[in-house]
């Protein structure tokens, strides 16, 4: 196991050193939720909850509670680590069980946002990872995608917001299983590796609204490096700023 750590020391994140780890991804999903005073947060298939802990360590002031929900034993008992180890226990709290099985571990509509980096490839695509754990968390081998906005859907109240990254090469198929679970995609932001006028949108973030309305606002592109081998661009830097 590894002793890492983001914002010059202020979190701790343990993680096992061959398994899931997480990546940038989780780190632009976090900042990409727009959090308010007393909310309630779902993050579903929390990993080692470094969501969920960021969100605290940004917004502990504001934040009523984060719950993170993981169906690999092993992690949930990691992310319970990591709360302990920051002291997150009080508003933050994590559940161990399958997001398939929803309505047996939370109450419909409880939760004013959900958060949710899910597994990104199918069982046959991507690069086949041999650790167990690392597998099951980027594959869609125990859920889809379509399982994952539909517990959002569940659990998220009427009129509250749903924020997940995902490929953006796979950006329809996103709007199309989100709109089939009362979720319209109100924010989109493309995030690319650096600016260059042939290099194509890695990933998507996006924000959806349950039974909201049409209209969508596609924000300004996010570049997460200054340029091809250079360092974090600015924004990117400011995500790793500590409080």
């Amino acid at each position: 196991m590894s002793r890492d750590s983001l914002f010059d020391g202020g979190l701790i994140c343990y993680q096992h050193q061959k398994g899931y780890r997480f990546s940038i991804d989780s780190v632009l999903l976090a900042h990409f939720v727009e959090v308010r005073p007393q909310d309630r947060i779902l993050d579903l298939g929390t990993g080692s909850g470094i969501i969920s802990m960021i969100l605290l360590y940004r917004w502990r002031d504001r934040v009523h509670e984060v719950c993170g929900i993981e169906i690999q034993q092993g992690l949930a008992d990691l992310a319970r680590k990591n709360f302990q180890a920051n002291g997150l226990e009080g508003p933050g709290k994590i559940v161990q069980g399958d997001i398939q099985k929803i309505e047996t571990l939370t109450k419909p509509e409880a939760y004013d946002k959900i958060v949710c980096n899910p597994p990104f490839y199918s069982p046959a695509s991507g690069r086949i990872n041999r650790n167990p754990e690392a597998q099951l968390a980027r594959h869609q081998i125990l859920a889809t995608l379509e399982d994952f906005l539909s517990a959002a859907a569940f659990a998220v109240k009427n009129g509250g917001t749903v924020s997940f990254i995902y490929p953006a090469g796979l950006l329809c198929e996103f709007v199309s299983f989100a709109q089939k679970c009362c979720l319209e995609v109100k924010k989109i932001q493309l995030v690319y590796s650096y600016p260059h006028e042939t290099a194509p949108a890695r990933l998507v973030l996006l924000q959806c609204l349950k039974n909201g309305g049409t209209g969508v606002e596609i924000l300004p592109p996010f570049y997460v490096y200054c340029q091809k081998n250079g360092e974090f661009s600015s924004e990117m830097q400011r995500f790793y700023r500590k409080n």
